[in-house]
């Protein structure tokens, strides 16, 4: 059978709008899936909620639309939201990593997304799931440098933990009198793989801190942790002997110390402004 031209043109004409009707209609029923989802959730109706959202990712699988990629974020915090309602239910904390992960190849700089998969690794006991993690997205330079620098400070906290659990014991900690004031001084612990430790993690945390202030210069967070890392290899040079470099590292650690301090100021200030302006505009909006 032939088709005449006219009957081409109608043929094609009328599947393009079948199809732009299909998508319309698609993208309709998702937005309502997407409501009922949302209000089904903030009713607590969580697998009411994870249903729709599911409904409304069939639709649009791949996330063309804003529709899908909501319902794909929704989706996954609603699996969040039942596994913290439910922290026995460990399948139910995978698949919200994976819904999680799913949202971030839509966007790789949702921050939010992404800190939830590292928090569920670590309620999960994954270590090396949250390391590979937190390393990767120091590298991935799709994001903005700031996420990159809080990646890197992230691990730079779990170095200082490492150091400071060896470092701040009674074994280690001495009260020594000096020029008629106490002060603390500290020695080697006794294990000398503790000893080994310490410096490992002294060392690495205060790259990684260092490499985190680099990217962010105005983290507070970052100049806190490369504070603290360089009083923990101010310790260990202390442990060792190295007066000259335990001076040195307390030197930096004051100055990264006194910039952490105006960073810090400075954000409260700004939150505390913010917090006055939203106080009078609700005081304005009440007197109407």
């Amino acid at each position: 059978m032939r088709f005449s031209r006219l009957g081409l043109i109608l043929f094609v004409f009328t599947t393009v709008m079948i199809g732009t009707n299909c998508s319309y209609y698609n993208q309709i029923i998702a937005r309502k899936n997407l409501v009922d989802g949302a209000n089904a959730y903030q009713g607590r109706k969580f697998k009411d909620a994870e249903n729709l959202f599911r409904e409304a990712i069939a639709r649009d699988p791949n996330g063309s639309s804003i529709e899908g990629r909501t319902a794909q974020l929704f989706l996954a915090r609603t699996l969040h939201s039942e596994y913290i309602g439910n922290r026995k239910d460990i399948p139910l904390a995978e698949q919200a990593i994976q819904e999680y992960q799913k949202v971030l190849k839509f966007d790789q700089k949702d921050q939010s997304s992404f800190k939830a998969v590292a928090n569920l690794y670590e309620n999960l006991g994954k270590d090396d799931e949250w390391l590979k993690w937190i390393t990767e997205r120091t590298t991935n330079e799709s994001v903005p440098e700031a996420q990159r620098s809080e990646a890197l400070t992230s691990l730079a906290a779990k170095k200082n933990s490492c150091a400071n659990d060896i470092s701040d014991t009674e074994a280690t900690k001495k009260t020594v009198t000096r020029d008629g004031k106490q002060v603390f001084e500290f020695v080697k612990p006794a294990n000398a793989e503790d000893f080994a430790t310490l410096k490992q993690c002294a060392a690495e945390g205060l790259d990684l801190s260092k490499r985190a202030v680099d990217l962010d210069q105005n983290s507070d967070s970052a100049w806190s942790y490369y504070a603290s890392l360089l009083v923990q290899n101010m310790r260990v040079a202390e442990m060792e002997g190295n007066k000259e470099q335990a001076e040195k590292f307390k030197a930096q650690s004051d100055e990264a110390r006194e910039k952490f301090t105006a960073l810090a100021e400075a954000k409260r200030q700004k939150e505390q402004a913010e917090a006055d302006r939203k106080k009078a505009e609700a005081e304005a909006a009440n007197k109407k």
